[in-house]
């Protein structure tokens, strides 16, 4: 009970210090901003961790600090040496490492921001390229479907892939559905791997995608399905999934996956995605960094 009271006191004295603050300040306005810039950076920061692992390693320091709090309230002299000496000589160091994927994916999130590329516009050849690359890719995925061919297709946006495409090999080719059909031919050498498009040409072939951590997936998605969802996680990039097993068409976007698409609805959310609605001129813009998805589902 007393360190409830404890606890009870310093909160009413934080209030009364904010209260007291606030009563001093000559520009109103200022409090409000910084107030909405606050709530906008706690916002980001839950989204970012909600779905993802980060959210269980935060129930993990959750249950140290509540251990921590029990061995004070109980004087347990040795576990709290153990709490202070190593978490305050390892703690930032041990945080920074295991929030490395999180934070690596907050900062790419800021760098391919709207803010950024705000009135971002394409050239009309690389409209055109894309636009074409959409519809042979379209095609081949749907005939690739019919014959139960894996395929692993990934459409680069704001986030570079190099790091990516240096894992397999390089062609810089006009995407067709011929040459698609080809690539993910099962006895082709760069069958297993997956494609990535650039400006709507066949860029590379035959790369290597991380896997995804999240452990709640469906059992009945393999590998490309799990290496869709790591290339989502990783970055903005959009994926086109062709399952060997059951010929399922699936899409990958920002960690999830939406499944079940035919010719028509794959050529529609891919174009949506990539290039964004018609204005009334019946001109698109050029959105590499689009998001959403209908019918989006989570992966579980």
């Amino acid at each position: 009970m007393e360190f409830i009271g404890q606890i009870w006191n310093q909160f009413v004295s934080g209030i009364k210090m904010i209260l007291g603050t606030v009563a001093q300040i000559q520009n109103p306005l200022s409090v409000v901003l910084d107030i909405l810039v606050v709530a906008f950076i706690v916002y980001k920061a839950i989204q970012l961790v909600r779905d993802s692992r980060a959210a269980q390693l935060i129930k993990g320091i959750a249950i140290i600090l509540i251990t921590y709090l029990i061995a004070d309230i109980l004087n347990m002299q040795a576990l709290k040496w153990i709490f202070v000496n190593v978490i305050s000589t390892f703690g930032i160091t041990a945080m920074i490492v295991a929030f490395q994927p999180e934070l690596r994916r907050a900062l790419e999130t800021m760098g391919r921001s709207n803010i950024a590329k705000l009135g971002f516009l394409s050239n009309e050849e690389q409209e055109e390229s894309l636009i074409k690359g959409i519809s042979e890719i379209c095609r081949a995925c749907v005939e690739m479907s019919k014959n139960n061919i894996g395929a692993l297709i990934v459409f680069e946006r704001g986030t570079n892939l190099s790091e990516i495409t240096q894992t397999g090999t390089m062609l810089d080719a006009v995407t067709s559905h011929d040459l698609m059909s080809n690539i993910f031919y099962p006895k082709s050498p760069l069958h297993d791997g997956a494609v990535v498009i650039r400006y709507g040409r066949i860029y590379a072939a035959g790369c290597i995608l991380p896997l995804t951590e999240n452990n709640d997936i469906s059992r009945e998605m393999g590998t490309r399905h799990r290496a869709a969802l790591g290339m989502s996680e990783n970055s903005d990039a959009i994926v086109v999934v062709v399952s060997e097993e059951t010929g399922t068409i699936s899409i990958a976007d920002n960690g999830t996956i939406s499944r079940g698409y035919n010719s028509l609805n794959l050529r529609k959310t891919l174009e949506k995605l990539l290039l964004g609605s018609e204005d009334e001129n019946g001109k698109r813009r050029f959105l590499f960094f689009k998001k959403g998805m209908p019918s989006r589902c989570h992966a579980h």
